[in-house]
């Protein structure tokens, strides 16, 4: 269970009695937030896993796509491993498999019955939450300066948003109370605006987070009014002076992500205060707003200048490491993944839906060894012998159909680890990334040292 506030006001205040005569450590902070500027990255081995498995699932989605445009639905063998050589892809055949052309007399390649299966649900669990993406979709516009985003960066998150890749037409243009698709001669310049601004969803996710801790703790929870879930990733080192700094950090006032902060003076350092803190909440709506609370920093680019975000965005994210987490693993290190801490638990997420539950069956799927798939498949064989045995119905059909999915292995998979660069297709060359590093300076494991959260923290 998480929970807001475990260090009560008290406890900073008799820390900040301790040093009455000395408050020059608060210049090592930067005059808009108390939070140091520059922070070392810490991995969490559990977000970086979920893209190494996320990374498998990517090639497996590919082939599957390349697969299901052929009119055959089936590729010969010899462009399936020239494809295989190029992606770094190799074959797992609990979700393809080998079967010889009754003409041709060659090997092809096709789906399985549980991969076709998996991706029948997929889009099913993707058309029935079409009434929650237009809602997604409507906030996300509404985050914006202007309520109005370019087609083509909706387009290129789609699939972090939950929206269907015809959704130009399927969501845009289908409801025209809801949203107005400004054209124009280039598709590039196409931008989706929001009809009206609806008040009632103006509200963030963290704000119902903290109503509902209100609801639950009362006047104890008064200390919480502005703050987020901390949760450190194991082996973030906390000093006593980033204690402090945080203490105070989450007591700053701030403009909601969904507020029109055009009429105000941004010149003063409390307003300097109050953006910044704006753009961790902007952030950490815009994940609320995903699928699987989850998104590429690249795809948050695409954004930057719509909602207010700051142009150093890696650095700015490394700053809340106990409320984002960035992953650069699962691409070779070309797109890095943003996680929103306090939705997962353990690998998994709090919340699931649907459409996330879909995703994680192909997951399995693609981990599911093929060796450990026929022993699966032999065990339910030989259980439905003995019991078609006694039965005395055991025929030369059944035994053909128990053996299907495992025809044409030959043992000799490619394991490559090349990425293919279409998976990273959807990056537009417009984002301006500002003076992004590619690097990050990593702690490595210092799991030994313990995390002491500094106003919010998990607890079990």
């Amino acid at each position: 269970m998480r929970v807001f506030a475990s260090r009560t006001s008290n406890f900073f205040k008799r820390n900040l009695e301790n040093f009455p005569y000395n408050f020059n450590f608060f210049r090592e902070f930067a005059q808009s937030t108390a939070i140091p500027k520059k922070q070392l990255r810490v991995r969490d081995h559990g977000y970086d896993n979920y893209m190494e498995v996320e990374k498998k699932t990517r090639k497996v989605l590919k082939f599957q796509s390349i697969i299901l445009s052929e009119p055959s639905q089936s590729l010969p063998i010899s462009r399936l491993e020239t494809l295989a050589r190029r992606f770094g892809f190799t074959r797992s055949h609990t979700s393809f498999e080998i079967f010889e052309h009754p003409v041709q007399r060659i090997l092809f390649c096709r789906l399985t019955r549980k991969a076709i299966l998996q991706i029948q649900q997929e889009r099913h669990a993707l058309l029935e939450q079409i009434p929650r993406a237009v809602t997604r979709l409507r906030k996300l516009l509404m985050m914006s300066n202007e309520g109005r985003l370019r087609l083509e960066h909706v387009r290129i998150a789609r699939s972090a948003l939950g929206l269907p890749d015809d959704f130009e037409n399927s969501v845009v243009l289908r409801y025209p109370e809801f949203f107005r698709l400004i054209d124009a001669n280039e598709t590039r310049m196409k931008y989706i605006e929001v009809v009206e601004r609806d008040p009632r969803l103006g509200t963030c996710a963290i704000e119902e987070a903290r109503e509902r801790e209100y609801r639950e703790r009362g006047g104890d929870a008064e200390d919480i009014r502005f703050s987020f879930v901390i949760d450190f990733p194991p082996g973030f080192k906390i000093g006593k002076y980033f204690r402090i700094a945080m203490w105070k950090w989450q007591r700053v006032p701030y403009w909601s992500p969904y507020e029109n902060v055009s009429g105000y003076d941004l010149r003063s350092i409390e307003a300097q205060k109050r953006m910044e803190k704006r753009a961790v909440a902007t952030i950490h709506e815009l994940l609320s707003l995903t699928v699987e609370k989850k998104i590429t920093w690249e795809r948050i680019a695409h954004f930057r200048m719509a909602m207010n975000l700051p142009k150093r965005l890696k650095d700015f994210l490394l700053q809340h490491q106990g409320i984002f987490y960035v992953s650069t693993r699962g691409n070779q290190g070309k797109l890095h993944t943003v996680f929103l801490r306090e939705a997962y638990r353990k690998g998994e997420l709090i919340e699931p839906n649907e459409l996330y539950l879909a995703r994680r069956k192909l997951a399995e799927l693609v981990l599911l060894s093929p060796r450990k798939a026929k022993v699966n498949q032999e065990l339910v064989g030989y259980r439905r012998s003995r019991l078609e045995d006694e039965m005395g119905q055991v025929t030369r059909t059944y035994v053909e159909d128990a053996c299907e999915d495992f025809k044409g292995e030959d043992g000799n998979d490619l394991d490559k680890d090349a990425e293919d660069d279409d998976l990273t297709s959807d990056i537009g060359s417009d984002v301006d990334l500002g003076d992004e590093g590619d690097d990050f300076v990593d702690m490595g494991d210092e799991g030994d040292d313990s995390v002491d959260s500094v106003s919010l923290q998990r607890t079990s």
